[in-house]
């Protein structure tokens, strides 16, 4: 192949776009990152925000089209935007096809595929189970089939890396009927674990301890929050469910609750399902518990006794967590921290690393305060490691494999 592949990570407000060389090596490293960068503020006060690749060679007069972006752009300006300017830059070929991550599968799409008008519509039908992801990521794939009707679009699916969990650690206890509709635990941020399983499995390659992964936690920790417990590199159980929602408590969602709470809500106290729905995703988490924010920057930098109970909270529930798949696992080897909080955040990582002592975790603070690769200190069974996420890499690669098909 020539040309380029597109990769897109569209949020509410956001799309994240990375532009790869259309090639297929044997591994997502190997692809050449062409440029990358993001479209924040969509619809209000949009800004665009640039990454790697916009060097001297990005620079050419034609891109002023690029930067110069007005405050109330939409997602389809945005991405009419971006192909015009990858159409007329010289030193990049033509887009071959663009990759999107799209976050749930349900039972039916349990691998990337190339999108058509009838999967796009069956995929249409699980934004209830995905509302704060699902309709974003399906938006560019509505809007690119009428920008470019004959662009190869594919979806790479955030459940697709949990499909070969063991069926118990996808099954929820009611009765039969719901299983076989497919009602079960599916997880989710598949695309970061898998990056960054590949990830450690490379960095490990180099270590003269170990060239196993072994029994690995990787924390995905960013406004969307968790877990994934690993054996060489496959997923055996994670914090997620059925929805997004499940697990860890994150930048706006509750994460798990008590079903029974749920029931008391509606039953008792008289709100709608649909004031239930809204509450836990889009008012409980960090943002809940705090009052002040859902970004755990203004909350490690508030000095209100509220921030430090909702970052309190947000550790004891991610070392609790730890402890339930470690026990899954039988054992730990490496704990990951990555995503937005996982990668920058070095007091929420010491304070997990403390939680984890029983397990064999000893920090190196230093190392923690440098974001290093590696933070664990001489002699600590657990090793502990920053690994930043590329979920833009894994979708073009899985792209790229598609139009090879």
């Amino acid at each position: 192949m020539s040309g380029e592949i597109l990769a897109i990570n569209s949020g509410s407000s956001s799309l994240k776009f990375a532009l790869f060389e259309a090639a297929r090596p044997e591994t997502p490293m190997g692809l050449r990152l062409r440029c990358r960068g993001q479209f924040s503020g969509l619809g209000s006060q949009a800004r665009l925000e640039l990454g790697e690749g916009f060097g001297s060679d990005m620079g050419t007069a034609h891109d002023v089209a690029l930067r110069d972006v007005p405050p109330g752009l939409s997602h389809e300006g945005a991405l009419a935007r971006l192909l015009g300017w990858v159409e007329a830059n010289p030193a990049l070929g033509d887009v071959q096809a663009v990759g999107h991550r799209i976050v749930h599968g349900g039972a039916t799409y349990r691998a990337p595929l190339r999108l058509d008008e009838v999967n796009r519509s069956e995929l249409e039908q699980l934004v209830t189970l995905a509302p704060l992801h699902q309709p974003h990521g399906l938006a560019p794939v509505r809007a690119l089939a009428g920008l470019r009707p004959s662009l190869p679009q594919v979806a790479c699916f955030d459940t697709a890396f949990h499909v070969g969990q063991p069926d118990v650690a996808q099954a929820f206890p009611l009765p039969r009927r719901y299983r076989q509709q497919g009602m079960i635990r599916y997880g989710f941020h598949g695309l970061s674990f898998d990056y960054v399983s590949r990830a450690l499995a490379e960095a490990l390659s180099g270590c003269r301890q170990s060239t196993a992964s072994g029994r690995t936690i990787i924390a995905h920790l960013g406004n969307g929050a968790s877990l994934c417990a690993l054996r060489d590199g496959r997923s055996i159980a994670a914090t997620t469910g059925f929805t997004a929602l499940e697990g860890l408590m994150m930048g706006t969602r509750s994460g798990s609750l008590d079903p029974g709470l749920v029931l008391h809500l509606i039953l008792q106290e008289g709100m709608s399902a649909e004031a239930v729905q809204s509450m836990l995703y889009q008012e409980s988490g960090l943002l809940g518990v705090s009052g002040i924010s859902g970004d755990m920057r203004e909350l490690l930098a508030s000095q209100a006794s509220e921030a430090a109970e909702a970052v309190e909270l947000f550790i004891y529930r991610i070392v609790r967590e730890i402890g339930s798949l470690a026990a899954a696992l039988g054992g730990l080897d490496h704990l990951v921290f990555t995503a937005g909080i996982g990668e920058r955040a070095a007091p929420v990582r010491a304070a997990v690393a403390q939680g984890c002592e029983w397990l064999g975790a000893r920090l190196e603070p230093q190392a923690n305060a440098v974001h290093a690769t590696r933070i664990d200190a001489e002699g600590s069974r657990l090793r502990l490691w920053v690994i930043p996420t590329d979920e833009e890499r894994m979708i073009a690669w899985y792209t790229a494999a598609e139009l090879l098909r």
